[in-house]
């Protein structure tokens, strides 16, 4: 399969079917997550199947270094480094907070236009971490869906912007906010993934990697790549009343 370097997801070629290739050079590599599968293989699932590493690994025909992770229902845009030395540069600039990210989320209820959610995390060990995440409203959609007390169901389609890297923060700076994202389990509402999967058959995590900024380790360039949702997030957008002119440049740095 031949190389390529291109930044527009529209002209992606697909490792296999279901990881489409959005950047790649001789340095590094990134591509478009789909929701259900591992980064890294692991044995914590026994049915997961390959991992994006595998794939990624086995179309470059050698060892990958993942520069950052997303959780196994998150999809979106996912970088690796093809060797030892650029993987250790890219990893200097996520520790020094260079590489900027963006995501696409659907959450549950009416949020403001913005909002800075500047609330600590526990870690894995228990102790408290910073933890800052902006929030941007790009629109809001109400439908005809009783839920509880309320005759309608009410949503808003935003862009995360996490100013820090802790596990889960978007989803769990989400739930803290009461506006989860819709089908998270276990920071989500029970009861309104419970509505949204009998009435639309929605299992997946309505949250997207849509865009990462660097500087390139090797040649020193600023990279930018933006990643296209998934045909379920899209499903949904419609689904839930966001018309086409709120969503149809889903491509875009907001």
């Amino acid at each position: 399969m031949s190389k390529l370097k291109r930044e527009n997801p529209e002209f992606a070629i697909f490792i296999s079917d279901m990881l489409p290739i959005l950047y790649e050079d001789e340095h590094i590599i990134a591509v478009n997550k789909p929701a259900g599968i591992f980064v890294h293989p692991t044995h914590l699932d026994a049915k997961a199947g390959p991992s994006v590493m595998d794939i990624v690994r086995d179309h470059c025909g050698h060892y990958v270094f993942a520069a950052h992770r997303l959780d196994r229902k998150t999809t979106g845009v996912l970088l690796f480094a093809k060797n030892q030395e650029v993987h250790s540069l890219l990893n200097k600039e996520f520790e020094n907070r260079a590489v900027h990210k963006k995501y696409l989320a659907i959450l549950r209820g009416f949020v403001n236009d913005e909002i800075l959610i500047d609330y600590p995390l526990a870690n894995t060990k228990n102790k408290m971490q910073e933890a800052v995440t902006k929030l941007q409203c790009l629109s809001r959609a109400e439908i005809d869906l009783p839920h509880g007390q309320f005759p309608t169901s009410r949503y808003s389609f935003a862009t995360l912007t996490p100013l820090t890297g802790r596990m889960h923060q978007l989803r769990r700076h989400m739930a803290h906010i009461r506006h989860p994202i819709l089908g998270d389990r276990p920071y989500g509402c029970n009861k309104q993934n419970r509505l949204l999967l009998e009435n639309f058959g929605l299992q997946d995590l309505m949250l997207h990697a849509s865009y990462l900024a660097f500087t390139h380790p090797a040649t020193k360039k600023f990279i930018e790549i933006f990643c296209p949702v998934h045909d379920e997030f899209g499903r949904m957008l419609g689904l839930l009343g966001f018309h086409t002119s709120d969503t149809m440049d889903l491509n875009l740095e907001t």
